[in-house]
């Protein structure tokens, strides 16, 4: 049996997929045993290392208000960034050329700057340009490069999720006399949404991490920068790198874990309920309502 995509395997193929999944998994203990002993010779799996993990203050001290950092500055990053992303990829389907012309030029200039020259750039204008004070600028540096240069970016998920739908939905809504604003907002976006949410999701994945760029340049107290002082007081690198690497993973997984229950949510709530019926069902169906009509008027 076939699929369009790809053909389904035959008893050499299945053997052979068992046969490399044996190995990739042998390879991939040996790979953590190697990992293991490494760690183990340089006595960097002593308790002594780990203890402090198992205490409140390396938690109160450190990590949770880095990591409230982290949520603050992804939070608002994320909520700045999508409608403005939006604006600017619907503005990119403009009918006026000057429109098309401006959105684009911003798009295309802020994707093609690295983050952290933004962070950076955001930073000194802060520093010599406006009043915010030192202990408040690294926060409003790291949301900045992380809006200017997701909002490009989400800009073209939208316009890529836009332009993926079928044409016919367009013109069926000129057709019964809509504009092309409420085409956009009551007939395009809302189908686009469930298209788009997948690759919104891997940018606003991608806006969690970064935000470990201002920690490590700009002195912001993220995850990753308070890790670096704990670190320093208890002198346990490699653990407190493992624990902070597996915080960032928990913490991208609820948010992927949330993302997909919302597109099978949506999924649902779009599918239709109704029974498909055929040709000779349809007109059965007409031929009653004419029939009852008549019926009905005859009656009064």
């Amino acid at each position: 049996m076939s699929s369009v995509l790809y053909d389904t395997p035959g008893p050499r193929a299945k053997r052979r997929n068992v046969l490399f999944s044996v190995v990739f998994f042998v390879l991939l203990a040996l790979l953590l045993w190697w990992v293991w002993q490494k760690m183990d010779d340089k006595d960097q799996l002593t308790s002594a290392l780990w203890k402090p993990f198992t205490e409140s203050e390396a938690w109160t001290t450190y990590l949770l208000p880095g990591l409230e950092n982290t949520l603050k500055a992804a939070a608002l990053s994320m909520v700045i960034a999508l409608p403005l992303g939006a604006v600017f990829g619907i503005a990119r389907l403009s009918d006026h050329r000057w429109v098309r012309a401006v959105s684009g030029t911003v798009v295309e200039f802020f994707r093609s700057i690295p983050v952290l020259l933004l962070m950076l750039f955001a930073n000194e204008f802060y520093a010599r340009s406006t009043d915010v004070t030192s202990e408040d600028r690294p926060l409003y540096a790291v949301v900045t490069g992380l809006v200017l240069y997701n909002a490009s970016v989400l800009a073209e998920v939208v316009r890529a999720g836009i332009l993926s739908l079928p044409k016919g939905q367009t013109e069926a809504a000129y057709a019964i006399g809509l504009r092309k604003g409420q085409t956009m907002s009551s007939i395009l976006l809302p189908q686009a949404v469930t298209a788009m949410l997948p690759a919104i999701v891997s940018q606003l994945v991608v806006i969690v991490k970064d935000t470990a760029l201002g920690g490590v340049m700009l002195g912001f107290p993220e995850l990753l920068n308070s890790r670096g002082t704990l670190a320093a007081n208890y002198a346990n690198v490699i653990p407190s790198f493992i624990v902070v690497a597996i915080m960032f993973i928990v913490l991208n997984f609820i948010l992927t874990s949330f993302a997909s229950w919302l597109e099978r949510y949506l999924r649902r709530s779009k599918r239709s309920t109704g029974a498909v019926l055929g040709v000779d069902k349809v007109d059965d169906l007409n031929a009653a309502e004419v029939g009852g009509g008549f019926g009905s008027g005859a009656s009064a």
